[in-house]
């Protein structure tokens, strides 16, 4: 199992998920399809699967084209999710294969009611495997709040993808990392492994680089939105829930 990074749009990311043996791919939120279609070209792979997290134009909006490019394509997403072109109507737990590579379908509501993350593994290697986020989960951050609850979002966050392995890659759906990190060294100043990251992140961006993928652990060490029950974060609402102080936090982020 191999992932590729496809910038896409201003900020967006696109990715192929590659099996090399069979030397085919899904593509996770193809918003530009001429672009993922031209580096499954360069990286010598026939793309079989779209993987949707949401159905937003900027993720959603290549779908069909991809359709139309790639006769008898599959395009995966939420049941309730109203993702473009969808072929394959996904929910909370459903799996299925490309090529080796195993993927179990998260229903994570938060940015949209439908949403869904994308886990995938090789048969045995489920402590090594990748999750797409989408809007979800970004690097040291959380998506917007439009379809559904706090508390819901929460649970998406801390009790899904929380659950799964310390060392999963995760890959996410926009480059927001310098600014969620400037948030979250806003309201965690205390926290070193921020200001280090921060530092580096912003270093990466100076040479144009990704900051995908990260790690649950990493993101479990420098993400106020899944620490949002830590004794850090209590100033931030005193005498509040875990779910009061995630809400709070978000709404701290929508105007920073």
């Amino acid at each position: 199992m191999r992932v590729v990074v496809v910038p896409v749009l201003s900020d967006n990311y696109a990715y192929l998920l590659i099996d090399d043996d069979k030397r085919i791919a899904a593509c996770v939120d193809p918003a530009e399809a001429h672009l993922v279609l031209a580096k499954a070209k360069e990286e010598k792979v026939d793309i079989v699967a779209v993987l949707t997290t949401h159905h937003h134009y900027d993720h959603a909006g290549g779908n069909a084209e991809m359709v139309k490019q790639v006769p008898g394509i599959k395009v995966y997403g939420g049941r309730i999710d109203n993702v473009a072109a969808c072929t394959d109507f996904l929910d909370h737990g459903n799996k299925f294969n490309i090529g080796s590579i195993e993927v179990l379908a998260l229903h994570t509501p938060g940015h949209t009611r439908g949403s869904i993350c994308y886990f995938c593994s090789e048969p045995g290697k489920e402590k090594e495997g990748s999750v797409f986020t989408g809007d979800t989960l970004f690097v040291a951050g959380c998506g917007r709040m439009f379809e559904s609850t706090p508390k819901e979002f929460h649970d998406s966050l801390v009790n899904v993808l929380g659950s799964l392995p310390p060392e999963t890659h995760v890959y996410v759906g926009h480059e927001y990392t310098v600014k969620n990190l400037q948030f979250a060294v806003a309201v965690d100043g205390s926290n070193e492994s921020l200001k280090q990251m921060l530092d580096w992140a912003q270093e990466q961006k100076v040479q144009r680089k990704f900051t995908v993928p990260s790690t649950m652990k990493n993101e479990w060490l420098i993400n106020p939105f899944l620490r949002s029950a830590d004794d850090s974060m209590r100033s931030i609402c005193p005498g509040c829930s875990p779910v009061e102080v995630f809400a709070t936090l978000r709404k701290k982020k929508d105007s920073f």
